[in-house]
């Protein structure tokens, strides 16, 4: 049974085609006209083992919100999508990842319940042309598309770049796990996630 999902939205703010393959292999290739958030979203897809696809085009002569919280809201769509009624999954994932002196730590369930704990402090106020208090929109439009329960945390980190790249990369590495084949049934007791 192949995991995957193709998404097409338009709105007057955005216009984003994006395919997703969860048991691909890492081939991930993304543009926003945001060469940060590429940067981002392609470690997302080559870290969580995804053949990943996106191509978006925002307002971005108004700022870059729209475009990065859209492109969270129809990948995380696309994500609940690919992983259907989640039968046999393992469910849950961590990681802690270091990128140099910066340190973060991710916790997520496929509960079907969403949820965002966002604890990270980017210490910097631009990336390029990235805003990183985007970072958390993006994550809580993703969230609660696709349905999850995350946790997100950074312990530690002085570079910008490093916190939020090391932030992707333990959510990449926990999806990874959690969307793991390791049963038949759904696992929870209520039957359904």
């Amino acid at each position: 049974m192949s995991r995957s999902s193709h998404q097409y939205r338009k709105t007057k703010e955005t216009t984003i085609d994006l395919a997703l393959e969860v048991d691909g292999g890492g081939d991930a290739t993304a543009r926003t006209g945001i060469p940060f958030f590429d940067h981002m979203l392609e470690q997302l897809g080559k870290h969580g083992g995804w053949n990943l696809r996106i191509d978006a085009q925002g307002d971005l002569e108004i700022d870059t919100h729209h475009t990065i919280e859209d492109v969270g809201i129809v990948l995380g769509t696309a994500l609940k999508e690919a992983l259907g009624d989640k039968a046999g999954v393992r469910r849950f994932g961590s990681a802690t990842v270091p990128l140099d002196e910066a340190l973060v730590q991710v916790a997520l369930d496929l509960s079907g319940r969403p949820f965002l704990v966002y604890d990270v402090d980017p210490r910097s106020e631009w990336i390029g042309t990235f805003d990183p208090q985007l970072a958390e929109e993006f994550w809580r439009a993703f969230a609660f598309a696709a349905g999850i329960t995350l946790h997100l945390r950074s312990l530690s980190g002085k570079n910008g770049h490093h916190v939020i790249e090391a932030s992707f990369k333990g959510v990449a590495r926990s999806l990874r796990d959690a969307v793991q084949i390791e049963g038949a049934g759904v696992p929870s007791t209520k039957g359904s996630l």
